[in-house]
């Protein structure tokens, strides 16, 4: 990847598309893989009350249907070598397209934020179990002294990696991601140890409710199916940012099932294990992999797991929320706004939001947080494809894209309206099936029910229209 300061939105030419199949598996292996991504795994198998086998098929639905849905929104990107700012100009209209990139960066400055926080776990981890310090007090926000130096560091080596230019953090989150599994493999076999060889069977039923019936079962199944659907959403609709470096449609593809599907089947079996072990041998459920691994009393496993989670969790965190924050911000104002800056302002907003974490938006759990977030992208995915892909029939200009004072995509003063009201009125719905109780039993449809919406509102409101 590029790292000049004018390079973030820039079109990616034939001679620097050299991402092959691995390049795209491991975008999926570490995403995955992440604190954040454990925790969030782990709290769906214990919030559901199903059996390890629903709850675990679950997932692998959910990573099927988002393979499915990412080979869409990464076709135009594999095929001209745009970013998603600027795929978003065709539908929105190349001011209207600040919108979706604006979302889009308030998504990802999120998810960078709490990651920062989550990688800071593993480094506080790290911290204590070389020195033998005690967690202390809580100073601010929920966390201690050596939390507070820990979040610190970790938010100033997200400055340092990114400034030095996105190859190198390429090569840094290619060596992390096997580690994660050999760490989580470990942890396994000391919890199966520990456990008396009673954490398989404890895994298929420990969390279910004695009392479930198969409705509670299918219930849960759906509800785990659309909170993973919606972890995955701000990946789905920017995923051209990721297919634009990509060899060919074949290498997008190949990398796309090879680094979802299976990445999550043993990446869920792993985490349920886990959860699961824990749960039996400390009598409690914990959904944090650190302080699983803290409990365990070994200073060389608690050492190696800080280091393994922390590159892990950095990496992913550069790749898959920083490049979308900073390529949304760059598109406020492409002339003025460059990579670095960007990323500046990235930052900026992660070092509040990382901070609030634990006090603020933990609060609302972690479900809620990321159905809510998932529910107001949606329509902007639907309206993508449909434009891409029915509307467009995959034909776009270049030129054009990249012509912001004319051309066929500026539209009524740079806005396309039926886009936007497309948008309004999938992402009011869909977030309410979320937050309102008369709606509830659709909340794990939300991000189907937005996208679809935006969809069709589009498309109705556009096919009498020649747009290309």
């Amino acid at each position: 990847m590029q790292s000049n300061d004018n390079s973030a939105l820039s079109l990616v030419t034939s001679q620097e598309k050299t991402w092959g199949w691995f390049a795209i598996f491991n975008v999926w292996a570490n995403d995955i893989q992440s604190l954040f991504g454990y925790t969030l795994v782990a709290s769906l198998f214990i919030s559901f009350g199903v059996s390890g086998w629903t709850a675990f098929a679950a997932l692998i639905a959910a990573s099927l249907f988002v393979m499915f849905m990412v080979n869409l929104s990464g076709a135009a990107g594999e095929r001209y070598g745009i970013a998603y700012p600027v795929f978003a100009r065709a539908s929105m209209g190349t001011a209207g397209a600040k919108l979706p990139a604006v979302l889009r960066s308030v998504v990802a400055v999120f998810w960078y934020g709490a990651q920062v926080y989550f990688a800071s776990t593993a480094l506080a981890l790290l911290i204590k179990s070389l020195t033998g310090a005690e967690a202390g007090d809580v100073l601010f926000l929920g966390l201690s002294g050596i939390d507070w130096v820990a979040f610190l560091f970790v938010w100033a080596f997200h400055i340092l990696i990114f400034w030095r230019g996105m190859n190198w953090v390429e090569g840094f989150l290619n060596l992390a991601g096997p580690f994660v599994y050999a760490v989580m493999i470990a942890l396994v076999i000391v919890l199966w140890s520990k456990s008396d060889g009673q954490l398989f069977s404890a895994a298929q039923s420990i969390f279910a409710n004695p009392e479930g019936t198969w409705k509670t079962e299918m219930s849960g199944f759906v509800a785990i199916f659309g909170t993973m659907v919606a972890y995955f959403s701000a990946v789905m609709i920017n995923f051209s940012d990721f297919s634009r470096f990509a060899k060919d449609k074949q290498a997008m593809v190949k990398g796309n099932l090879m680094g979802l599907p299976l990445n999550m089947i043993l990446f869920s079996a792993l985490a349920l294990l886990t959860t699961a072990g824990a749960a039996v041998v400390y009598g409690e459920a914990i959904i944090n992999p650190t302080e699983i691994v803290a409990r365990t009393d070994s200073v060389f496993l608690s050492v190696i797991a800080a280091i393994t989670f922390f590159a892990a969790t950095v990496g992913i965190n550069l790749v898959a929320n920083f490049i979308p924050a900073v390529n949304g911000i760059a598109n406020l104002s492409p002339n003025t706004i460059g990579f670095r800056k960007a990323g500046l302002i990235t930052s900026g907003f992660a070092l509040v939001i990382g901070g609030l974490w634990t006090a603020v938006i933990s609060q609302i759990g972690i479900g809620g947080f990321v159905n809510t977030l998932g529910a107001t992208l949606a329509p902007l995915f639907g309206i993508l494809i449909v434009d891409y892909f029915v509307v467009r029939k995959q034909v776009l200009s270049q030129e054009d894209l990249y012509n912001m004072d004319g051309g066929k995509y500026h539209y009524k003063n740079g806005w396309h309206d039926n886009a936007v009201i497309a948008f309004a009125i999938g992402a009011v719905f869909s977030v309410a099936t979320v937050w309102l109780p008369m709606l509830s039993d659709l909340s794990g449809y939300a991000w189907i029910i937005g996208a679809a919406l935006g969809a069709a509102v589009y498309y109705i409101r556009t096919k009498h229209m020649k747009l290309s």
